[in-house]
């Protein structure tokens, strides 16, 4: 018998929308992002599952609320928020124009400026970004590498003692955060570059195995495909 950890990336957010940097700050879900979680719950509305988990972050909250409302076949009661599965922690960059805090973090990292995420990662690597990030927030609060790697072995624990003897939970969280998860312990993932970043409303699929050990078996499924899984 092994367990399945639904995690779902919460619905678009104002934030999202405007390009802001959004970790642990907060903005609500747009008009859109229902719309499109609507979706995603009615594929989502014949799924058993034992348990539902939100990050503590409101936008997290209100769209497992909303996959709740959708379910047909489960008896959920009260739903648990895990601190833990927070998205990561920008610091000082916390909404703030989402290109201009890319361009300092790749100065920090010793690059010409650059905007483009994706080109940042691929020259860095992911663990130099995360410490860059730290070294040019000028509180130096975002989390680092190893300050990432830690909360994430503890949110895995702790998912782990909550859904012990159960099938099927499902867990809303955020993009940044999914995606640590995939390049840590996603199968098909090669260990060297970047991933894609989740989309709002997305599905990835973690197993904990018959020995214990998580891993995840599908990453960033979107509507037009979670209806076969």
């Amino acid at each position: 018998m092994y367990t399945e950890i639904y995690l779902i990336r919460h619905g678009e957010t104002m934030f999202n929308q405007l390009n802001k940097v959004q970790g642990w700050a907060d903005s609500p879900l747009t008009v859109k992002g229902i719309n499109d979680l609507r979706v995603t719950a009615s594929n989502l509305s014949q799924i058993h599952f034992d348990r539902m988990y939100s990050s503590d972050l409101k936008r997290a909250i209100d769209t497992v609320h909303l996959i709740k409302d959708y379910n047909m076949v489960s008896q959920i009661g009260k739903i648990k928020k895990l601190p833990a599965f927070r998205e990561v922690f920008f610091g000082g960059f916390e909404g703030d124009d989402i290109y201009e805090t890319w361009r300092q973090v790749s100065i920090a990292g010793g690059m010409k400026p650059e905007t483009n995420v994706c080109k940042i990662i691929d020259t860095l690597g992911i663990k130099e970004f995360r410490n860059a990030t730290k070294k040019a927030d000028e509180r130096h609060l975002a989390e680092n590498a190893k300050e990432l790697d830690d909360r994430i072995m503890r949110a895995v624990h702790q998912i782990k003692e909550e859904s012990d003897g159960l099938n099927r939970v499902l867990l809303v969280t955020h993009g940044d955060f999914i995606k640590s998860l995939g390049i840590k312990y996603w199968t098909q993932y090669s260990g060297k570059g970047d991933i894609e970043f989740p989309t709002n409303g997305s599905m990835t699929r973690g197993i904990f195995n018959q020995s214990g050990k998580f891993e995840i078996v599908d990453y960033n499924i979107n509507n037009s495909d979670l209806i076969n899984i």
